[in-house]
């Protein structure tokens, strides 16, 4: 056990040590409050640029709503081309989910056009910039529909198949979708795994889980 002799002595220790380094510790505290003062004012600015990305996406979107009815109007067409080069614009400057918004309008632009190879790909943007965030599925579902509406079965059945991996209403959906594209081809093993995937993963999907086991039924018949 340690004297009280040696405790004072420890103390003077520690002052004398202070006392030596105390410009070189005052400046280290200095440069750790700077530094967390700059992190606190730098996601203070964060923050503000999100907010700001955030309503200028729902402007975007306010323009899109009063258009998407009469894109295909001839008389609308340079308002739809300036609304297509605003979202391009915006969306190439802005990641996360403002930017992932204005590429998912920009491919709704695109696929009110019925312009179906540029709508996917500006899915699949949307779907790169908004990665990790709920919106992420929801684009691969329309990217899948856009492929699909180009007769391309094998990307399509890749977009299907990404957004039915995510937990969101529609995985039943996409990954029913990648056994109907299958059944298309005639690829009938792979229909059948994916028809058993979705009763298996998502076995309160009523709907869709009767619906695949009926087309398994139906298969196993042939």
């Amino acid at each position: 056990m340690s004297t009280t002799a040696e405790k004072y002595g420890l103390s003077e220790k520690i002052a004398v040590f202070i006392q030596n380094r105390r410009k070189p510790l005052v400046l280290c505290l200095g440069v750790i409050v700077l530094a967390a003062a700059c992190i606190i004012a730098a996601l203070g600015i964060m923050s503000v640029l999100r907010k700001n990305a955030i309503a200028a996406a729902e402007e975007l979107n306010g323009r899109y709503e009063a258009l998407r009815f009469n894109i295909g109007d001839g008389s609308k067409e340079a308002e739809a081309g300036a609304l297509l080069e605003d979202l391009l614009s915006f969306a190439g400057k802005n990641r996360g989910l403002a930017g992932g918004r204005a590429w998912a309008l920009a491919a709704s632009v695109y696929a009110d056009k019925k312009e179906w190879a540029e709508a996917e790909q500006a899915w699949i943007r949307a779907a790169e910039s908004a990665s990790k965030t709920y919106f992420e599925p929801i684009v691969f579902f329309h990217a899948g529909r856009a492929a699909e509406e180009q007769g391309n079965t094998e990307s399509a059945i890749a977009h299907y198949a990404k957004s039915a991996s995510f937990s969101f209403p529609s995985a039943a959906r996409a990954q029913f979708s990648v056994g109907r594209l299958e059944e298309g081809r005639n690829n009938t093993e792979a229909a059948l795994e994916a028809y058993r995937t979705l009763v298996s993963k998502f076995p309160f999907e009523i709907t869709w889980v009767n619906m695949a086991r009926t087309r398994i039924i139906v298969l196993q018949l042939k």
